[in-house]
C-alpha cells in the first residue's frame, strides 16, 4: 500500500493495483475537526455515565443480547459472556476504554491508536446489536466508519495535542522522524 500527497488539500492511495485520488475542499478539516469532537464527546460521556454510576456489568449483554437476534456471531459472544475472566476483562475495559478513546479524541492525542481501538469497540456493538431488518447497515457500522475516517485523516493534527507531540524534538530531532511508527498511533 503506498499513499502520496500530489498537491494542497489532494489526496491519492494504491491498494493492490487499484489508485483513487480525490481533491478535499478547503472546509474538509473543520469537519474531520466536528467528526473527532462528536465521537469523542459522545465515547467520554457513554464511559464516564458507566464509571460514575458504578456496577457495569458486560455479562448479560454478552449473554442475552447477541444470542436473540440471529446474530452470526452468537457462540462467541456466549463464550465471553460465560467466561470468568472475560466478564472481568469486558467490565473494565468497555467503560474505561470509552473515557479514554474519549479523552483522546477531544484533546487530539493518539487519536489514530484511539480511533482504532474505537472502531473495534464499534465492530463488537455491531455484532452485539445485530439487527438486519433495515439492512446490514446501522449506527454501529456507521460510527466505526467515522472512526476509521477519523483515523485515516490524522485528525489528531487538527487543532490537537498530535500535531505538538509529532513536533517535540528528541535530540534535534523531530519525535516521528526519530520513531517513524509513531504515525500509526499519531495524527
Amino acid at each position: 500500500m503506498a499513499t502520496t500527497t500530489p498537491g494542497v488539500n489532494e489526496f491519492e492511495s494504491r491498494i493492490g493495483g487499484i489508485t483513487v485520488h480525490g481533491k478535499a475542499h478547503s472546509l474538509s478539516a473543520w469537519f474531520v475537526l466536528a467528526l473527532r469532537l462528536m465521537m469523542g464527546y459522545a465515547f467520554l460521556y457513554s464511559g464516564a455515565t458507566k464509571v460514575l454510576e458504578g456496577g457495569f456489568s458486560a455479562q448479560g449483554y454478552l449473554v442475552h443480547a447477541a444470542g436473540t437476534n440471529g446474530n452470526p456471531l452468537e457462540a462467541m459472544f456466549v463464550w465471553m459472556g460465560t467466561t470468568d475472566w472475560f466478564v472481568a476483562f469486558a467490565n473494565v475495559a468497555v467503560p474505561w476504554g470509552e473515557v479514554l478513546i474519549g479523552l483522546g479524541l477531544l484533546v487530539g492525542a493518539l487519536v489514530r491508536l484511539a480511533a482504532l481501538f474505537g472502531a473495534l469497540m464499534m465492530l463488537m456493538f455491531y455484532f452485539g446489536n445485530w439487527s438486519v431488518e433495515h439492512g446490514l447497515i446501522n449506527g454501529d457500522f456507521a460510527y466505526m466508519l467515522v472512526f476509521l475516517a477519523v483515523a485515516a485523516f490524522g485528525a489528531g493534527r487538527i487543532l490537537g495535542l498530535d500535531a505538538l507531540i509529532e513536533r517535540y524534538e528528541v535530540g534535534g530531532e523531530a519525535l516521528v522522524e526519530r520513531y517513524p511508527r509513531l504515525e500509526y498511533v499519531l495524527g
